[in-house]
């Protein structure tokens, strides 16, 4: 793991104490709308060009994810070369989050 990875169970333990955290969802539309974390959604594909939304997080954290954590991973590495400071990878994905922190979000 690298120190860009954040686990879910890391993840949500702040989140359950109350931190603000930028969650930004690399998954495509129908993925975001069948489950989610919430989150700014900007699909990888997209995010070279749009990544100018993002400017007012450029030195916070911000917490990429996806459906198994390999495109959150060049999400991450994105966000680094435009210059972000702190960009971090879900390790796992939105799957490993249903798996081990919300039991009831569907798997795909």
């Amino acid at each position: 793991m690298s120190n860009n990875d954040i686990t879910v169970e890391e993840l949500n333990e702040r989140i359950q104490n109350g931190e603000e955290i930028v969650l930004l969802d690399v998954r495509e539309q129908f993925e975001h709308d069948m489950v989610n974390i919430e989150g700014i959604l900007i699909p990888l594909g997209e995010l070279p060009d749009r990544v100018g939304e993002l400017e007012a997080y450029k030195d916070q954290e911000i917490i990429v994810y996806c459906r198994s954590g390999a495109r959150s991973a060049e999400g991450v590495r994105i966000l680094k070369n435009a210059g972000f400071s702190n960009p971090r990878n879900m390790k796992g994905g939105i799957n490993t989050w249903a798996g081990k922190i919300d039991p009831s979000m569907p798997m795909y």
